[in-house]
């Protein structure tokens, strides 16, 4: 059997930590603290918004899709973390409701903060400039891109069902763990509207450079979107029989043997 020191290699998982009598040693000790704190961060802070905004209006230009900003119900993040119910819904009177809905939209995409600020500031864009490169291969029909502050995934089906989309597509950030603070959580959602629970849904999790690879990430997403509009259906009622592609050739050669 291969030691356990090849093997972390692969995991950022907690194996194989240094003990000393009963006890970890300080360094795996002091690394679990900063782990913690840095968990901590991501829920606590808020992304950097006005980075954001910035980046998303080129994007708007680049692609030439709209952009609007909501907000839920919410009004501070310590009553976000307190009332998830409230961050389902929308602020009365959003700007969505300008919005045309006479032939409607096949996808709607949905940024919403979440849990890990930390997840926006570093991830979204780099999964959104090449998921938008790859959309513009299709036929696809979008409706303007919504970045949405204080918002749970539920948010997306109010959204959506607002602009009479499809599919709702909605990129939030993760729950962070203890080994990984950055992840992004892609949630995909057929006939989205208010009321929607969660098996209703197809999920591709921790998208991040250690986790799932972004391109890999967005090749699954227009993959799923095919899926359900051919299918006419989401969540557990939708197989994915996409082919594993999560290893590349290289990939596969660094995994140790018995």
């Amino acid at each position: 059997m291969p030691s356990l020191e090849k093997w972390k290699q692969f995991t950022q998982a907690r194996i194989g930590l240094n003990r000393s009598g009963g006890s970890i040693s300080t360094k795996e000790m002091l690394k679990f603290r900063l782990d913690h704190a840095r968990a901590k961060d991501a829920v606590l802070l808020e992304p950097n918004w006005e980075l954001i905004h910035e980046s998303m209006n080129q994007l708007s230009t680049k692609y030439g899709i709209k952009n609007i900003f909501v907000k839920s119900k919410i009004t501070s993040k310590q009553e976000y973390l307190l009332r998830p119910d409230l961050g389902r819904r929308l602020l009365d009177g959003s700007e969505l409701d300008l919005i045309p809905k006479d032939e409607g939209f096949d996808l709607s995409i949905v940024c919403i903060d979440g849990l890990s600020a930390k997840a926006i500031d570093e991830n979204l864009i780099s999964y959104l400039e090449l998921l938008f490169s790859e959309i513009q291969k299709t036929k696809l029909t979008l409706s303007p891109l919504v970045i949405a502050k204080w918002g749970r995934v539920a948010l997306g089906d109010e959204i959506a069902e607002k602009l009479h989309a499809k599919i709702c597509l909605v990129i939030i950030g993760e729950r962070p763990g203890l080994s990984a603070s950055d992840s992004l959580g892609i949630y995909l959602t057929y006939k989205p509207k208010i009321g929607n629970t969660d098996e209703s849904r197809n999920c591709i999790s921790n998208v991040r450079p250690k986790g799932l690879p972004i391109p890999l990430a967005v090749k699954k997403t227009i993959y799923l979107i095919h899926e359900v509009l051919a299918e006419k259906k989401s969540g557990v009622l939708l197989k994915d029989q996409m082919p594993n592609e999560s290893l590349s050739p290289s990939q596969e050669k660094l995994i140790p043997e018995n």
